[in-house]
């Protein structure tokens, strides 16, 4: 176990002594940063152009307005002005699209494990975007990135561990992408949006210098299209197929509370909130235990 200096300890058995709805309260406080920290965020949450014409919005209402993602630095850029098109789980093939959507490049039962066809008719969806006869095993905003990082399920292209900033740091094995799940800001007008990296597309999977780099789109079907959404994306940002939007890679730590921490296993939040719950109330007393013990063995040190 790492040693932790004093006040880090003091620090930790502070808090834990701290009734959880004072935390809360403290946690809010900070999140909200007074007043000059509501102006600073308001000014984050103006649109990409001045003067530019708020864009109406259609389908589910819109519960949740989270804080846009920071756009003075970031670790990854925005790319701007990318015609979206609308995909779905269990999608058959047309000809503007060849592809069947019942598996995506990474996850042969696709289909099986959301739990059915992601029906994109308004009327078959609920006011919390998802499909109205069933809730999905996994979340319902999903999009798909025109590059695949494996070219089967034992080996990963050559270039991707070069390419991919996050390659190293979450490889598990050749063949399993480290693509998948990844988390986008989707920006239409002044909404943002959240969606994870669920499938490849549209139309090709080698785009690696649009996708990680400063190329345009190289597909030229469906008006040069490089982001597909699911109707959950849709339907929160209120646009139709063919529509221009802004995305970007975000981390964890940078996604606000909405919709798209609700469901499905292959949702960090979920997840997370799953393990909390589950964690039995003896791991969290041992743990204090053993800072408190780790704290009087500092004091009791010669000199301390």
């Amino acid at each position: 176990m790492a040693s932790l200096k004093p006040f880090q300890l003091l620090s930790v058995l502070a808090l834990a002594a701290i009734p959880a709805g004072v935390r809360a309260q403290s946690a809010s406080a900070v999140t909200s940063g007074g007043a000059s920290g509501t102006a600073s965020m308001s000014a984050l949450s103006m649109p990409r152009q001045a003067g530019q014409t708020a864009v109406p919005t259609t389908g589910g209402p819109r519960v949740f307005a989270p804080t846009m993602p920071r756009t003075a630095y970031t670790r990854y850029p925005w790319k701007l002005d990318i015609v979206a098109t609308v995909f779905w789980i269990g999608e058959v093939p047309t000809q503007g699209n060849p592809t069947p959507n019942h598996k995506s490049s990474w996850d042969t039962q696709w289909m099986t494990r959301y739990g059915g066809f992601d029906d994109p008719d308004p009327a078959q969806r609920t006011p919390d975007f998802l499909p109205a006869k069933f809730t999905p095993g996994l979340n319902p905003f999903y999009i798909a990135l025109p590059y695949n990082d494996c070219v089967n399920y034992s080996k990963h292209k050559e270039d991707a561990e070069k390419i991919i900033p996050w390659f190293r740091l979450s490889f598990r094995k050749p063949g399993t992408s480290v693509l998948r799940g990844t988390w986008l800001a989707i920006r239409y007008g002044n909404s943002v949006c959240y969606a994870q990296w669920e499938d490849c597309g549209p139309f090709v999977t080698d785009d690696a210098d649009y996708v990680f780099g400063n190329s345009r789109p190289k597909n030229t079907s469906n008006g040069g299209a490089g982001i597909d959404l699911s109707p959950a994306v849709r339907d929160y940002l209120g646009l139709k197929s063919g529509q221009k939007v802004d995305w970007r890679f975000v981390d964890i730590n940078e996604i606000p509370d909405g919709p798209w921490c609700r469901y499905g296993m292959n949702n960090h939040f979920v997840r997370r909130k799953d393990l909390m719950q589950n964690r039995p109330p003896a791991m969290t007393a041992a743990r204090l235990d053993e800072l408190r013990r780790l704290r009087d063995e500092y004091f009791r040190k010669p000199g301390q």
